[in-house]
């Protein structure tokens, strides 16, 4: 849901109305702390309860019940932190947040052994060291916004107009959950579902260092095309988009031949039986055209969120994987008999149906339009700097 701000943020800083950026940003932490991770929390904190209203086994359902209570820290200080990457990067801040990642990640692994197994805390101290964690990257963050002069202009202190306009925040926070929710969620089953040796690097089933270059190439997307939009350079924006798609194409293309060349290798890191090999490779094949068009539809999704296009984007995804990917999975891996390799291939149906659809929005896109949009919201919700205290 903190992806509104990929938006909100983006298109403000684009139109120079630049207190916005702090103001969307203390309503967004406001109202995902409050109507979002409360509400979460009290699940997590009933976590045991509701595993054994649904028959999980008594000593199970108490130790993940456990570990969920633990766990609740972290939740509020994750979506906060969220909330703070998001208002850095659309303003083109990204050092810092690559630098507090990096300092929370050293403090992580002396704190997760601090309280796992000095303090003799087991799996809750693992859960707590979660939130400690998180907690520190938002401090570091937090401290940064506040002392450094890169947002002397889009951090004017706390104000009371953050508690305004909460249904316009939710009006994109919801679409934007659905977007990611409904993009991830079915992959995430369906290649889980494949109990085949080929779990391995890349994962191989949910490929690691290919998705990290989509989701980069992704938040350059959007943080370009929301800012071009935001300051009324429609032209500058579709060269954005188009500069985009071109990388995420080059960046497919490179890693489907490294995959592609290394098939009928990979399979010797994890068994001598040719079978096996012959699988890891044939799997590979898929793999690589998936990972290609991932790719495009990565980059495209994130036009979506800089041109305000949560919506449109939530029903290409329910609709791609929903309607396409999901029962063409089922259809090749158990009618036809495929079996991981089945699922693999509807679930890059479903990708290449997302694609044709968010593709066809973009070519389509009035870019004059979009602009004179993103400029009429960053300047309607405009307010006088002297509403900050």
């Amino acid at each position: 849901m903190a992806s509104a701000l990929d938006t909100l943020c983006g298109q403000a800083f684009g139109a120079q109305q630049y207190h916005l950026l702090g103001i969307y940003k203390q309503r967004a932490m406001l109202l995902l702390s409050s109507a979002v991770s409360a509400p979460v929390a009290v699940v997590w904190f009933y976590t045991g309860d509701i595993l054994r209203l649904f028959g999980q086994e008594a000593d199970i359902a108490a130790e993940a019940g456990a570990y969920a209570r633990w766990m609740i820290p972290a939740l509020f200080a994750y979506g906060l932190l969220h909330c703070q990457i998001r208002f850095l990067q659309t303003q083109n801040v990204v050092l810092p947040v690559m630098a507090a990642a990096g300092a929370t990640t050293l403090c992580h692994l002396l704190v997760c052994w601090v309280l796992v197994y000095a303090a003799g805390m087991g799996n809750r101290g693992a859960a707590l060291s979660n939130a400690v964690s998180y907690w520190i990257n938002v401090a570091i963050l937090a401290v940064y916004v506040r002392v450094s002069s890169s947002c002397k202009k889009t951090w004017t202190g706390f104000s009371t107009e953050a508690f305004r306009d909460a249904l316009g925040f939710f009006r994109l926070a919801v679409p934007s959950a659905l977007m990611v929710w409904s993009s991830s969620q079915p992959k995430a089953a369906d290649v889980r579902a494949i109990n085949q040796p080929q779990h391995c690097f890349l994962g191989v089933d949910d490929p690691l260092w290919p998705r990290l270059c989509h989701k980069v190439v992704k938040v350059v997307a959007t943080t370009r095309v929301s800012n071009e939009l935001g300051a009324g350079r429609p032209h500058a924006a579709r060269i954005a988009v188009l500069v985009s798609v071109f990388m995420a194409i080059s960046e497919g293309l490179v890693i489907g031949l490294v995959l592609v060349s290394v098939r009928n290798i990979w399979g010797h890191a994890y068994s001598n039986e040719e079978e096996v090999i012959k699988y890891v490779g044939k799997v590979l094949l898929v793999i690589s055209v998936s990972n290609f068009f991932d790719g495009i539809q990565c980059v495209l999704s994130g036009v979506a969120r800089g041109c305000g296009w949560q919506k449109i984007g939530a029903c290409v995804n329910l609709g791609a994987y929903y309607i396409v990917g999901i029962p063409l999975a089922y259809l090749i891996a158990f009618i036809l008999h495929l079996g991981g390799m089945g699922l693999w291939l509807g679930i890059t149906c479903g990708i290449l149906v997302q694609v044709v659809l968010l593709m066809a929005f973009t070519l389509c896109t009035n870019w004059d339009k979009e602009a004179a949009n993103a400029k009429d919201r960053a300047l309607n919700s405009s307010l006088p700097s002297d509403t900050a205290t």
